[in-house]
């Protein structure tokens, strides 16, 4: 299950791929300033998650226009996510969870996906401006997404 509203979000600094190079992206650094919404998902290159990243990415600035930034998570490399975005357009800043500290830390491991290892389940929250979680969601199954319309009315009411 993955962390409880109304906790605290857990800080974090991971990487992500862009034109210029890596670039470490720090979660608090939205706070005081910008909610935050946090889009774990399994795996680059899959069905459900190209199509969960293309919709979002089509949508982004609904996003924008309730003052949120949108990340998404997985344990993929940086450069595996910056190609999966190329090849998808896909305008969301993607983080690299490599290391799987940040999915532990929001209680959110899949175990065992397809054999292959422990990922990232597909999961949503909301972090508001003070590093508060006032959203979360953990779909019943990597091919189930999250709640898209919840999400927005959260950020709608701050």
């Amino acid at each position: 299950m993955p962390l409880k509203i109304g906790t605290s979000a857990p800080d974090f600094t991971l990487k992500t791929k862009n034109a210029n190079g890596l670039e470490d992206v720090k979660l608090s650094a939205n706070f005081g300033q910008r909610n935050t919404v946090l889009l774990f998902f399994p795996l680059a290159f899959t069905g459900v998650c190209t199509q969960e990243f293309c919709d979002v990415s089509g949508g982004i600035s609904a996003y924008d226009s309730l003052n949120a930034a949108v990340y998404g998570i997985s344990v993929d490399s940086p450069f595996a996510q910056e190609a999966w975005a190329l090849k998808e357009k896909i305008n969301i800043k993607l983080l690299s969870d490599l290391n799987k500290t940040v999915i532990k830390s929001y209680e959110v491991v899949f175990p065992g996906l397809a054999g292959i290892g422990d990922t990232a389940a597909r999961a949503a929250f909301v972090i508001d401006k003070q590093g508060k979680i006032i959203y979360a969601e953990q779909t019943a199954t990597p091919k189930d997404l999250p709640n898209f319309e919840a999400v927005k009315a959260t950020l709608a009411k701050l």
